[in-house]
């Protein structure tokens, strides 16, 4: 099992004194930044001069400067940038003000791991990740609670790296849920392989495909939407609650039947032989590569592969009834890049 550290485990006076940049105010930059400040914390919000973000910083009250001047007067510096934009503004802005015995952290570990920042001699390098989207690390903040996270050590120059990643994870509110110890390529290939096969690839494939197949069936579109895809959240809060033997326990006795005769052909040996070779190609660098070389490239894949999705027959379907629910709070996106 797992060690899991806790509020008792992170001492905030490693932090106390020291100026942390926030690099970046988007889902996790925002809610960083914000649970820093209200646990007295130094902070600064790293942001280009364009950034549509500088105004809301600077409405929650946050001293918001360009990224570097944040990294010139910080010891400790936090990435929250998206990957592929992560490399070109370390090398660029945040590199040539790092110090001896500043601390360089990031919340997840993909430009660690697959070489695209390599930190300087005399810094510590270390990660935090909160397990939730920005929104909800702060939301349950203020509530009083936290998320679970995780830290990561890479480099301990100074000896204290794993002490000063618990006191920020403390900071954030990470140690009052608990917080597991693990490496950055543990944490970027799990994270990978899960966004992959299953929370992002593997259940959007799943949608897609059962929709489809009822609707080239016969069915209409509409009852088709209800039983692949708004019926999924009802399954998945049963699971997050409970884990897979709630889900069982809370379903009706053919549903149950139904999934354990069937689960199976839907994930054959031939899938399981699949996500070994996409945990490989996560593994072996190969995946990575892919993806920084479609940034240098333009994005041509993602770009089309991106359209293509927002104008399935089941988005269109789903935006038509989800306007007729607004119980739902739904929401709306305007297709871009």
């Amino acid at each position: 099992m797992a060690t899991l550290f806790y509020d008792q485990d992170a001492d905030l006076t490693r932090l106390q004194g020291r100026t942390i940049a926030i690099i970046g105010y988007g889902s996790q930059g925002h809610a960083h930044a914000l649970n820093l400040r209200d646990s007295s914390m130094s902070v600064v919000v790293g942001l280009h001069p364009g950034s549509k973000s500088r105004a809301r910083a600077e409405a929650d009250g946050l001293t918001v400067q360009n990224v570097a001047e944040a990294a010139q007067q910080a010891d400790v510096v936090m990435i929250l940038i998206p990957d592929h934009l992560q490399k070109r503004v370390y090398d660029e802005q945040i590199a040539p003000h790092l110090q001896p015995g500043n601390t360089l952290m990031f919340a997840h570990g993909f430009n660690i791991r697959y070489g695209q920042i390599v930190p300087p001699e005399g810094v510590d390098v270390s990660m935090v990740a909160p397990k939730a989207p920005g929104h909800r690390v702060r939301e349950v903040f203020t509530e009083g609670a936290g998320v679970p996270g995780l830290i990561a050590v890479e480099k301990d120059t100074s000896g204290n790296a794993k002490a000063d990643a618990l006191a920020y994870a403390r900071a954030i509110g990470c140690t009052r849920a608990g917080v597991i110890e693990t490496t950055f390529a543990e944490e970027t290939e799990t994270d990978l392989f899960g966004e992959q096969v299953v929370l992002c690839g593997g259940v959007a494939g799943l949608i897609r495909a059962s929709f489809e197949t009822l609707v080239k069936a016969g069915y209409q579109p509409e009852i088709a939407y209800f039983e692949c895809l708004h019926e999924l959240k009802l399954i998945v809060d049963l699971i997050y609650q409970g884990g897979l033997s709630y889900m069982w326990y809370s379903v009706s006795d053919t549903a149950e039947y139904g999934g354990y005769v069937s689960g199976e052909r839907i994930v054959p040996e031939a899938t399981k032989e699949e996500m070994a070779g996409i945990l490989q190609e996560i593994r072996d660098g190969s995946f990575a590569q892919r993806w920084i070389s479609e940034n240098e490239e333009g994005r041509p894949f993602f770009r089309q592969r991106r359209q293509q999705e927002h104008d399935l027959l089941i988005e269109k379907v789903g935006t038509d009834l989800r306007r007729m629910m607004p119980f739902l709070d739904a929401k709306e996106i305007k297709q871009q890049d």
